[in-house]
């Protein structure tokens, strides 16, 4: 695939998703009135990881709907690097009071685990604002791959991987990424390894799937899903405790029938932060729009087409769920013995 086609199938993904987003719930949207005083100019969304990704996604479903109800351009900025922490780390030490995050489980509560040094703190440095989605991750293969390896199951990847030691390649959208960990939970359970590659995003980690060269990945629904519903690739399972609705007929990795991965949960979030300087009145008025977009049935239904649950609730609702999560990714990240590459 020629770089040209790359940036485009790339560009194409982020618009249609936005476009989509867009038609479906602009018409008929009434927010309050924007606040004197703030935002006085464009804010910035950053979005530490490559576009076409589901954070990048997310994020371009969002912007329109806070520019309408802030009265300000909301530009979404991909600042990619070091699993999150390049884009994420910009905007804890941002001063303007008009930068805002879309984190993720794998910024805020994956990599302190795994990363040695980190060059922000992901409590202290940032103030939650609320969770935008919940989505599980889904193991998906290159199809011709897969036929060549005879890979049809959960419990089929497990038996070819545990034969072919280090044979099989194993990608993801950056070390840290619960894609990536998702990956080392299910080499630890079931004994086996594969090489991991690590991209800078889902996008292009896709992109070499599908061209053969690597083999499978526990992406984020959202984005895999075109993929998944075109044939360029095959889904294997879900990472969640129970099914998708957006794909019903997909097993969990748990109700693979192998001992060792009962009860195997891997799922991700995405979130919208601000540095912890923000002033408190501005971060909730940003948690009222954006749980105002939330909790509309119409972007709710959207979301669960794409195999995301919509979030938007209070900012210490957040909070806890960053503490929660911070903890079971710990636990995780010991028990694989992953380790950033």
């Amino acid at each position: 695939m020629s770089l040209l086609n790359r940036r485009a199938l790339l560009a194409r993904s982020s618009a249609v998703w936005s476009a989509a987003w867009s038609a479906a719930v602009l018409p008929g949207l009434v927010h309050a009135q924007s606040s004197p005083g703030w935002p006085s100019r464009p804010l910035r969304l950053v979005v530490p990881f490559p576009p076409a990704g589901t954070t990048d996604l997310l994020a371009r479903a969002m912007a329109p709907e806070l520019q309408k109800a802030l009265g300000q351009a909301v530009i979404v900025e991909n600042k990619p690097g070091a699993g999150g922490n390049t884009g994420s780390a910009d905007v804890a030490h941002a001063t303007d009071g008009h930068t805002l995050l879309m984190g993720t489980v794998g910024t805020h509560a994956i990599n302190q685990s795994l990363y040695p040094k980190m060059p922000f703190d992901p409590v202290k440095d940032f103030a939650p604002i609320t969770l935008v989605a919940a989505v599980p991750n889904v193991l998906v293969v290159n199809p011709a791959n897969a036929q060549k390896y005879g890979i049809a199951s959960v419990a089929d990847l497990a038996r070819v991987a545990r034969a072919n030691p280090g044979k099989l390649n194993m990608c993801s959208s950056g070390n840290g990424t619960s894609i990536h960990l998702a990956g080392e939970l299910f080499k630890s359970l079931t004994g086996t390894h594969m090489v991991h590659f690590p991209y800078r995003g889902s996008g292009p980690a896709l992109l070499d799937l599908m061209a053969g060269n690597m083999d499978l990945m526990f992406d984020n629904l959202p984005s895999a899903l075109p993929h998944i519903r075109s044939g360029k690739l095959k889904a294997i399972a879900v990472t969640s405790a129970t099914r998708s609705e957006a794909l019903p007929e997909l097993p969990t990795v748990a109700e693979s029938g192998l001992p060792a991965l009962k009860g195997f949960e891997a799922s991700s979030w995405f979130g919208l932060l601000a540095p912890a300087s923000q002033p408190a009145d501005q971060v909730a008025r940003v948690q009222r729009e954006a749980a105002r977009a939330l909790a509309m049935p119409l972007i709710k239904e959207r979301l669960a087409s794409q195999g995301a649950v919509a979030g938007g609730g209070s900012s210490a609702e957040f909070a806890a769920l960053i503490a929660s999560e911070t903890a079971k990714w710990a636990k995780v990240v010991k028990a694989s013995g992953a380790q950033v590459d």
